[in-house]
């Protein structure tokens, strides 16, 4: 397979188009984040990369805690639009006709309307040169009914979730296979 040689650029995907919510008690606010990824298993934990000029970097940064989010492809013009309109302009709950949802956090909210929340609390940030890298442990995850299975487990057919990569959003269709499949036959 032959290789084109491209400009330097992050090409990792797909990976979540997320919306993270945050809180500080006055304001609630909702930024789209592409920049989202598992760290750990045990404890939960995910990083969820700022750029420290966005509306909501000070809001996670003095309340502590932020939710992740994971939208449907139905969603998209609302991941879009709450990825480039600021909250500093808009309340994004009101505009798009979203519900802000408590659960365990006190300040950040989830949206009720996302298939798939988590709850989480920073326990560590990194400043780099362009985002601040804020990793949160999650305390809390919820999943809408509708894309669980019969054991109780996420069915990712029945979830539609949305994925970027490159600037371009995607819907993440997935193969029917659970990792260890090719081990099966080997026993």
């Amino acid at each position: 397979m032959l290789k084109k040689k491209q400009p330097t650029q992050l090409l990792l995907g797909p990976i979540p188009a997320a919306l993270i919510g945050c809180g500080n008690g006055n304001e609630e606010n909702i930024i789209t984040l592409a920049w989202v990824g598992v760290v750990n298993s045990n404890p939960p934990m995910i990083s969820a990369a700022v750029r420290p000029n966005r509306h909501s970097f000070n809001i996670i940064k003095e309340s502590g805690e932020f939710t992740v989010n994971i939208p449907s492809v139905d969603q998209v013009e609302i991941v879009d639009f709450c990825g480039t309109l600021s909250g500093k302009d808009i309340n994004k709950f009101t505009r798009f006709g979203l519900s802000p949802l408590k659960g365990l956090l006190d300040k950040a909210p989830m949206i009720e309307e996302c298939p798939i929340s988590m709850e989480c609390k920073v326990k560590q940030t990194f400043e780099l040169e362009s985002h601040t890298v804020f990793l949160g442990e999650v305390i809390s995850s919820y999943v809408v009914e509708e894309i669980l299975d019969h054991k109780g487990k996420i069915d990712f057919s029945k979830g539609k979730l949305l994925g970027f990569c490159a600037g371009s959003y995607l819907a993440v269709t997935p193969l029917d296979l659970n990792i260890g499949y090719t081990q099966k036959d080997k026993k």
